[in-house]
């Protein structure tokens, strides 16, 4: 062994100190990173405690490595209960990876996250998860030059050979699409709407019935998702969590519900793009930032915004419904998005080879400029 890795110790994450320093760690490693956008540490210190939803069906562990008493690395371990039940293929995840840019600091990182979901009898691991799929996942191997949009990871363009290295193969990449909301549309896609809007009603969001919203549209999400690649289902507790953030955010009609025949068919959903206004904070809310975060929010409104909650139901996905209802939920959408100044859209994540949905995004002007990769190993 080196003086260097004999220098080098691993840490679970067992309590309150261990734990800050699990979620401070980034901060120092992308310092010198322009486009990376510090993630508010109120927000980050509820996700990782059993304040998130996820952890009522979720088991994990968390490390942080140590170099002369200095973080240089952290990883986190997760077996999801909702997985094994849908898949029964004891497969574990790993997520939550920041390193810096050293071999022997990857190996012991994984080499505690590989045990520990070995001991817990798992045979395959997939990731990187922070710390679902229905959360922040992938690792970022294209577009590191722009900032990441809410809700989605940036990274160093080390991190993927590193992982590689470590055994892992490409298992399915995610795809972000930049596109601009005053597009204009494709005389196919008009075709194929005047032959079934007779039959669709669009509408925004209903707040004064808000928990039957929401749980209208985690029904149309978790059944238009369900054959995609690791999908698990959200819970109604993880999808009000959603909610609860989407509705302090957002306009009404940032939200739009299509109807085939006056039932529930298709839903989107628009954030702003909250990175923006966050930007400058360092993660901290106190004693100013909140002044400077509801100023920026209410006052001088993001100009950018992501579209992370899509579905059309399985039933219309390979009939003239399925392309007609994704257009006309995203062109309502755009209105609704371009009436508040928002000039940007991000569509992501989207599957690699939902051909159907990257034809249609594409025909309206959209341009893959971010992937992240999914990874798998056999243990």
């Amino acid at each position: 062994m080196s003086d260097h890795a004999a220098d080098l110790s691993v840490c679970e994450v067992t309590d309150r100190k261990l734990l800050d320093q699990f979620i401070r760690l980034p901060q120092r490693l992308y310092r010198d990173d322009p486009n990376w956008v510090c993630p508010l540490y109120l927000e980050q210190k509820e996700r990782f405690t059993d304040k998130n939803p996820f952890f009522q069906h979720a088991r994990w562990q968390a490390w942080v490595a140590f170099r002369q008493g200095r973080p240089v690395g952290r990883i986190s371990a997760q077996i999801d209960a909702l997985h094994q039940q849908k898949f029964a293929d004891d497969t574990g995840h790993f997520g939550c990876l920041e390193a810096e840019n050293d071999p022997e600091l990857f190996d012991a990182l994984f080499s505690h996250a590989e045990q520990w979901l070995k001991a817990q009898g798992m045979k395959r691991v997939t990731g990187p998860f922070n710390l679902s799929i229905n959360e922040e996942c992938g690792l970022q191997i294209a577009g590191f030059n722009t900032p990441p949009r809410i809700m989605m990871v940036h990274g160093h363009p080390y991190y993927a050979p590193a992982v590689e290295a470590q055994g892992f193969r490409k298992a399915v990449d995610l795809m972000a699409y930049h596109q601009h909301p005053d597009f204009e549309s494709p005389k196919v896609m008009q075709r194929l709407v005047r032959r079934v809007a007779h039959r669709v009603t669009i509408r925004p969001l209903n707040r004064k019935h808000l928990r039957a919203e929401l749980e209208l549209m985690r029904d149309i999400f978790n059944d238009a998702w369900s054959e995609n690649w690791g999908m698990v289902p959200l819970t109604q507790a993880e999808f009000l969590e959603v909610g609860k953030t989407m509705t302090l955010l957002i306009d009404d009609d940032f939200v739009q519900i299509a109807e085939v025949d006056g039932q529930p068919a298709a839903m989107i959903v628009c954030l702003p793009n909250i990175n923006e206004a966050i930007r400058d904070l360092d993660g901290r809310l106190l004693p100013l930032g909140w002044l400077k975060l509801l100023w920026r929010l209410k006052v001088r409104y993001p100009k950018s915004a992501r579209i992370p909650l899509m579905g059309v139901r399985k039933r219309y996905h390979h009939t003239p419904f399925g392309p007609a209802l994704s257009f006309m939920i995203t062109d309502t959408l755009r209105h609704a998005v371009m009436a508040r100044g928002i000039r940007e859209m991000e569509m992501s994540w989207i599957l690699e080879h939902n051909s159907g949905m990257r034809n249609i995004i594409e025909s309206l002007g959209g341009v893959a400029y971010k992937t992240y990769r999914l990874y798998e190993k056999t243990l």
